[in-house]
């Protein structure tokens, strides 16, 4: 089979954002949210653990804490006790509560809306700083790498890269700017709902005949 050229490979890439948005009008952000304070927060937590025990545990805490002062002054044993079911809470309890404090010092208690003032606060990677500038602000910058998105990626051929940043330049080569955030969401629910990373559902898959690794076509 002949190696498939840039151009092909962004066509093809363009099927499959217009056909992956048929089947997933409604793809969004999982993480259950109400402004850009409350998903940084779940972003940060959501690291190593899934969206569904996010919420879970975001559920109360949201309703407990609603503002940067509530984050940054709260008693660090109560504080790290409440999202004790979270992977990793010690430390990201010291990371939100940091983090917070910065907010109310640096940002007047607003989430900033730039790359690097995001990345610069403890806890924030580029992963949880894109996920919160498309989400929250709709402001493109760059598309979210996560699991799923890392994995299709391999799986449908756009980049042979392994590494979340250089998949993420790679994707960023092919999708159109005003559609890197959709396509995150796109790829991701994708991943959760037909292309898991132990039995894919090449059978049922409705982009296998776009899909260079489908064993159905």
């Amino acid at each position: 089979m002949p190696r498939e050229t840039k151009a092909a490979r962004a066509q093809r890439t363009a099927a499959l954002v217009a056909r992956l948005r048929q089947i997933y009008p409604d793809a969004h952000c999982e993480l259950v949210h109400s402004n850009p304070l409350e998903l940084l927060i779940a972003t940060i937590l959501s690291a190593q653990c899934t969206d569904r025990q996010v919420n879970l545990v975001t559920a109360d805490l949201f309703r407990k804490y609603r503002t940067v002062s509530d984050y940054a002054d709260a008693a660090p044993d109560p504080f790290a006790a409440d999202i004790r079911r979270i992977g990793l809470y010690r430390n990201k309890a010291k990371n939100i509560q940091a983090t917070c404090r910065i907010l109310r010092e640096r940002h007047g208690g607003e989430v900033p809306r730039t790359m690097e003032e995001l990345t610069a606060l403890p806890g924030v990677g580029r992963k949880t700083a894109n996920v919160v500038l498309g989400n929250a602000f709709g402001i493109n910058v760059g598309l979210v790498v996560d699991t799923h998105v890392a994995r299709l990626s391999g799986r449908l051929g756009l980049t042979r890269e392994t590494d979340p940043v250089k998949i993420e330049s790679a994707l960023m080569a092919l999708v159109p700017v005003p559609d890197w955030t959709d396509f995150s969401h796109l790829l991701i629910w994708h991943g959760r709902r037909r292309c898991s990373a132990r039995s894919p559902d090449c059978a049922a898959c409705e982009v296998a005949l776009l899909c260079p690794s489908a064993t159905v076509g």
